[in-house]
């Protein structure tokens, strides 16, 4: 698939160096001569130095017939600017990231796609939707919702007096017979390995395990895993950024109450103007008298969303000492993603990642519907349209030529989720969960195209 990047900033080297792994032909756009020169010794990518909007610029990348155009500078203007022109000049397909959620509230009113611009995306939006998910899920450290929740996949860590820990997959099955679940994925603990679940394979304590579930299995994973529902309504969040404000902004219209500390002044009284249910404090989240004074101790949820990842982590830590249930820090370095469970932090959310996430759909073959990466866990959830043409149409799941490194999580037909099983038949219309490891990602790929 031939792919043009334009902005090799944090989201666009992330995309080019996944999108490289995987054997891509890759054009990196930037007017940064250090950043495309690191980008060009570090990746297998071709780049190319000048603005995304010059038409010369975009024909020196050879534009036309290019499969996909990704805008992912700083600048949204450049990003749609520039996808626009790529669609003129004969791209394919077209991804803008933009800052102003206002434009993903009225994209079908403006028609963007009517410019030229297949999809926008929003890094600091997706973050905002993450958080809100995981306050809902307070006990478990990942979620992701399909088709707005008819299936669920939840991730959690599994304590000492979880019914399952010692019991293989089949036995669990068999011993609770209503459990309207499938476990896709599992990671040891202390090792880098994931593994995908069979009948045999035994859950352990500390497993970080991955399920697929109904809304009605929610409640039952929560009740054998020994998680409690914890009920989060007081949330302070640190840091006044985009994905603060629209975190709050959020969480507000859920009826949640929201205190945001923001150090700068000026930034603090527009926060305050802007989002009138939210209690905003001037000051620095990084002092502990401050957040004493401000009640931290009763609050449910800290969510720090600062332009810092040290000192988000930290003022998780400092959250965690006086007692808050959950924390949520936003950081950069996606080395800190192995770290978040030993230092005790429940969930750390990194925008590249989300992005990548939301992008690399485009990138599969088949008709992909969503798409995300386990965090920090070398494998990949999909979710196929099944279409006529399909090769697992009319077929039952224990005939298919299904690889041994992947699963089907579920099956959502007519907006209602399905636990499939073996004798399970797919039809055309059904949208299919599927979890798999890199290597067999191209063989699942044939079955749904």
């Amino acid at each position: 698939m031939k792919i043009i990047i334009a902005g090799a900033g944090e989201v666009g080297f992330h995309l080019a160096k996944l999108l490289s792994f995987e054997s891509q032909d890759i054009t990196l756009i930037d007017t940064n001569r250090e950043s495309l020169a690191y980008a060009d010794t570090h990746l297998d990518i071709r780049v190319v130095r000048g603005d995304a909007t010059s038409i010369s610029v975009l024909r020196d990348a050879k534009v036309a017939g290019t499969d996909l155009v990704i805008g992912v500078t700083s600048s949204e203007t450049t990003n749609i600017t520039a996808c626009v022109l790529a669609k003129q000049l004969g791209a394919k397909r077209t991804i803008a990231r933009i800052s102003n959620t206002e434009f993903l509230e009225h994209k079908d009113a403006v028609g963007f796609t009517k410019f030229g611009i297949d999809e926008l995306i929003s890094p600091e939006a997706l973050a905002a939707n993450e958080i809100h998910l995981l306050l809902n899920q307070s006990a478990f450290n990942d979620t992701y919702e399909f088709d707005e929740g008819a299936l669920t996949m939840i991730g959690l860590h599994l304590s000492r007096t979880a019914a399952f820990v010692g019991k293989t997959v089949k036995e669990v099955a068999t011993e609770y017979p209503e459990l309207d679940y499938v476990p896709i994925a599992i990671q040891r603990f202390g090792t880098q390995y994931t593994l995908i679940p069979r009948g045999d394979t035994q859950f352990k304590e500390g497993d970080q395990v991955y399920f697929i579930t109904t809304p009605k299995g929610v409640d039952h994973i929560y009740k054998l895993s020994g998680k409690v529902k914890e009920d989060i309504r007081n949330v302070m969040i640190l840091g006044g950024s985009a994905i603060g404000c629209k975190t709050a902004q959020d969480l507000c219209k859920s009826s949640f109450n929201v205190k945001l500390v923001e150090n700068d002044k000026e930034k603090a009284f527009e926060i305050a103007d802007d989002i009138p249910s939210c209690l905003v404090i001037n000051g620095d989240g990084r002092n502990v008298e401050l957040l004493e004074e401000e009640s931290i101790q009763n609050m449910d949820a800290f969510i720090s969303v600062t332009g810092n990842s040290e000192t988000n982590i930290m003022s998780c830590l400092v959250a965690k000492s006086k007692g808050v249930k959950k924390t949520i820090a936003l950081v950069e370095n996606m080395d800190y993603f192995q770290l978040s469970h030993s230092i005790g932090i429940d969930t750390l959310i990194n925008k590249k990642l989300l992005a990548a996430n939301n992008i690399f759909r485009y990138v599969r073959r088949g008709e992909i519907v969503a798409m995300t990466r386990l965090n920090n866990m070398n494998a990949e959830l999909l979710e196929f349209l099944v279409t006529p043409n399909s090769k697992v149409c009319n077929k039952v799941i224990r005939d298919m030529d299904f690889p041994r490194s992947a699963v089907i999580g579920g099956v959502i037909r007519d907006g209602e989720g399905h636990i499939a099983l073996g004798g399970f038949e797919i039809k055309s219309g059904d949208r299919i969960v599927v979890c798999s490891l890199p290597q067999s990602i191209k063989k699942v790929e044939k079955l749904f195209v």
